[in-house]
């Protein structure tokens, strides 16, 4: 099954109407791995410039409601948007040099479980980023 059909029959399931503007910004958001609202617009204005930033921040809403994209701060001025999937991640970003890796959920399962057992509390951790310095920028001596 192609992204764009997966992407069609999950709309559908949830009774969300199917456009061609929005399968146009899904498309983008598929294809691009983290962007952020203004490059997807860029996309989509290059096949169809009647699209509007509006009309890309609803389709942004709808698909993070539905839990198909996140939306994440990596260090930036612009939120990034991420097409999630079937299998949570999430990403360690460093300040040292600005390298992002991508870390698996099993390692926060227990902090979740923990969370819920403890004091009652379910977490959303579909997607996060931790800030830190990488083990290379580690070793560097800081600069004055």
């Amino acid at each position: 099954m192609s992204c764009e059909t997966e992407t069609m029959a999950a709309l559908r399931a949830s009774g969300r109407r199917i456009t061609p503007q929005r399968m146009m910004i899904l498309t983008s958001l598929r294809h691009a791995g983290h962007t952020t609202a203004a490059a997807i617009l860029q996309a989509v204005q290059t096949r169809y410039p009647y699209v509007d930033v509006s009309t890309v921040y609803r389709t942004l809403d709808v698909l993070k409601s539905m839990r198909l994209i996140s939306e994440t701060h990596l260090g930036g001025d612009e939120a990034t948007f991420e097409w999630v999937g079937h299998e949570p991640h999430h990403h360690l970003v460093c300040q040292g040099c600005g390298a992002i890796s991508e870390f698996d959920h099993r390692y926060l399962t227990t902090l979740v479980d923990a969370l819920a057992h403890d004091v009652g509390f379910q977490a959303n951790v579909d997607h996060l980023a931790i800030f830190g310095k990488c083990s290379a920028c580690q070793g560097r001596a800081p600069t004055s």
